[in-house]
């Protein structure tokens, strides 16, 4: 008989804490709404799988490798059917910086114990249970975030409203997807999937950004529910629409998150009665490995990108790139930032891609930002009747670009850590993967 257990933790840290997601240093200045950990437990009798949902930016596969093992053994089940998935909010703490260098160490140490406690309070909520899913479409929610310009170039986040403005590189993936567990004698359990970056509020004061919405909108609407959040493949899309004026409401800020959060609540429960149940109820867990290859930067690149990162790091974005403007700064900097990094590695990198079937349902997780296709790709293809597709899961190691992305240009080819072709690779591989569960 299936069981499933729920449970919550606060896991916000101290003010002065270092936020990710910038080219600039940001402190944590205040809490607009905590920083939560979820955990929802499958276990059939005989095995035994946890997904948890954390309101992270991300956290790179070594530091993961050892929180599989600690909350492995907390939940007495095995590390590979531990699935932690991160939100990507970028007003959360940052663990890892991009040099790979840990982040709020006290915090850091922290979260092995904590992300274990709630292994073991899920545990012990674990009820009998039966699935059902649905699915609906939220609109005017995620946006693609590339552009060809009319003078042909390839922009990222060109602004509100810019003349330039030829049309997106793209299409976004408006699907949502609920899966509802139903328990004897406790509450339902809704899991809610969609892709979209959580980059909606800005500033230095901490919060969950839109996913906190999409999780209270449910438990509002739900009469006796509690719910989970996992962001889907959202490397290319954003909530900026950029048919909008600039200062007119909801184009960024606490508001527009509260705004996204309902509409993907909505657009599922509004389906609410048309789930149809989940057949089977086995527990299926496995992880593939693939080898790709570090985006490395000539002799001649690297050192450009030297005197680039010297004086971004001393004098500030600006005195880096006194000859770009607006996101162009970025994209030089980051570009940079990319070739010297990279200089030191190996060639090649090892990703590790996870997925957890329960009956004929599965979760399949990447380690860092696939774009959005690559999601869609993974759905369509699915044998199953339910396949959630998740960001940042059991790792973050950077942007995966389609190779059309690679050969359009713009910000996510000249950062992207590999060569193009991942992104395929990992279509492949991860129907590869959750295809033999099925």
């Amino acid at each position: 008989m299936l069981q499933v257990g729920f449970a919550r933790m606060d896991i916000t840290p101290p003010l002065g804490s270092k936020i990710s997601g910038y080219f600039e240093e940001r402190l944590a200045d205040g809490v607009l709404d905590p920083i939560l950990a979820t955990a929802v437990v499958f276990d059939d009798g005989t095995h035994r799988a946890l997904v948890m949902s954390l309101d992270l930016i991300g956290i790179p596969q070594s530091f993961m490798a050892q929180l599989r093992l600690k909350i492995a053994g907390a939940a007495k089940t095995v590390p590979e059917a531990v699935y932690l998935a991160c939100t990507h909010t970028h007003v959360g703490p940052c663990t890892v910086n991009a040099k790979g260098d840990v982040e709020n160490p006290d915090y850091v140490a922290l979260l092995p114990s904590r992300l274990s406690d709630l292994a073991v309070l899920a545990v012990a909520d674990l009820a009998p249970a039966t699935l059902l899913c649905t699915r609906g479409r939220a609109e005017d929610v995620a946006f693609i975030r590339r552009f060809r310009m009319k003078d042909g170039s390839v922009q990222t986040n060109p602004g509100f409203q810019n003349p330039n403005i030829d049309h997106p590189l793209g299409t976004p993936d408006e699907e949502s997807s609920l899966l509802i567990v139903k328990r004897e004698g406790k509450r339902e359990i809704g899991i809610v999937n969609f892709g979209v970056h959580p980059d909606v509020i800005g500033g230095c004061t901490l919060t969950a950004d839109f996913p906190k919405f999409v999780r209270d909108t449910y438990e509002t609407i739900v009469p006796n529910s509690l719910c989970m959040f996992l962001n889907g493949a959202q490397g290319d899309l954003n909530h900026i629409d950029t048919s909008l004026k600039l200062g007119c409401d909801l184009t960024h800020g606490y508001e527009r998150a509260k705004y996204m959060g309902k509409k993907i609540a909505l657009s599922v429960v509004s389906n609410y009665e048309l789930a149809r149940p989940i057949q089977g109820e086995a527990i299926r867990f496995g992880q593939k490995s693939i080898f790709v290859r570090h985006n490395k930067g000539t002799p001649e690149e690297l050192e450009w990108a030297k005197r680039i990162s010297q004086i971004y790091h001393e004098e500030g974005l600006d005195a880096a790139t006194p000859e770009y403007e607006g996101m162009q700064k970025i994209e030089v900097t980051a570009k940079a930032e990319r070739i010297v990094r990279l200089s030191s590695l190996p060639d090649e990198k090892e990703l590790l891609l996870s997925a957890i079937a329960v009956g004929d349902m599965v979760f399949a997780g990447f380690p860092g930002e696939p774009f959005c296709a690559v999601g869609q790709s993974v759905k369509r293809n699915s044998d199953f009747a339910l396949t959630l597709p998740t960001c940042c899961t059991n790792g973050y190691e950077g942007y995966y670009p389609t190779q059309n992305a690679f050969d359009e240009g713009g910000y996510e080819a000249l950062t992207a850590r590999y060569v193009p072709g991942t992104a395929e690779q990992l279509i492949e591989a991860s129907l590869s993967l959750i295809q033999s569960l099925k």
